[in-house]
């Protein structure tokens, strides 16, 4: 275990042929452990080597067919490739194998809004918060499927929390302002679209909808 923390370190690091040298000497010596080709799967999957890093993890889920990690590596993998569907079923089956991790229901909620699900989405992407609290990332697409299934008033809690995390986040105070249009509290909408812009003059949504708002101004 202590050879694959080091391969992973190194990965993390950046030094990939390093890291390919330790996952290879892992594999070598034991060669019936899942988590050498699971790890080696994530090390290809990260060098955009998609066909072997497939292999691998194929390798680790006959090794154990319970391998979680192995069928949440083949989903980043097919959604990698733009296979939402592949990938939402890789994701689930990590979890109902017993992966409880944010990363696992925040990926599987991305599959399904990429495939236009947001109320499918949304459970995932609540618990993925729940998990991991801090992570803006998280939040800010979770605050998104909220308003795209118009719970507008938790989504602005929520993106008000990403600000809280990031204050220069241009793309949540963007949708803080489409929130507020929504409700059609235009002065609001307005202040949070120039904020988004002060912080990313050339945000071409938030351009938009300060161009949109002006215009309903001057026709009043």
């Amino acid at each position: 275990m202590e050879e694959v923390n080091k391969g992973v370190s190194l990965m993390k690091e950046g030094k990939l042929e390093e890291a390919a040298e330790f996952f290879t000497k892992i594999v070598e010596e034991n060669p019936e452990d899942p988590i050498g080709y699971i790890n080696f799967g994530n090390l290809l999957l990260h060098m955009n080597d998609l066909e072997r890093a497939e292999r691998f993890y194929k390798k680790a889920i006959e090794l154990d067919s319970n391998a979680g990690t192995a069928f949440y590596g083949i989903g980043n993998l097919y959604f990698e490739q733009s296979n939402y569907k592949d990938a939402q079923v890789n994701y689930q089956k990590a979890i109902d194998l017993g992966l409880d991790e944010g990363d696992v229901y925040f990926m599987l909620g991305m599959a399904f809004q990429h495939q236009d699900h947001q109320k499918l989405a949304l459970p995932y992407l609540q618990r993925a918060v729940e998990l991991v609290p801090e992570d803006e990332a998280i939040l800010f697409q979770y605050g998104l499927s909220l308003a795209q299934t118009d719970q507008i008033e938790i989504a602005q809690e929520v993106f008000q929390k990403v600000l809280t995390l990031d204050s220069k986040h241009s793309d949540a105070l963007y949708n803080l302002g489409v929130t507020y249009l929504f409700k059609e509290h235009v002065k609001e909408a307005l202040e949070y679209f120039n904020k988004a812009l002060e912080i990313e003059p050339n945000h071409t949504l938030a351009l938009n909808g300060k161009k949109l708002v002006e215009e309903m101004n001057n026709e009043h």
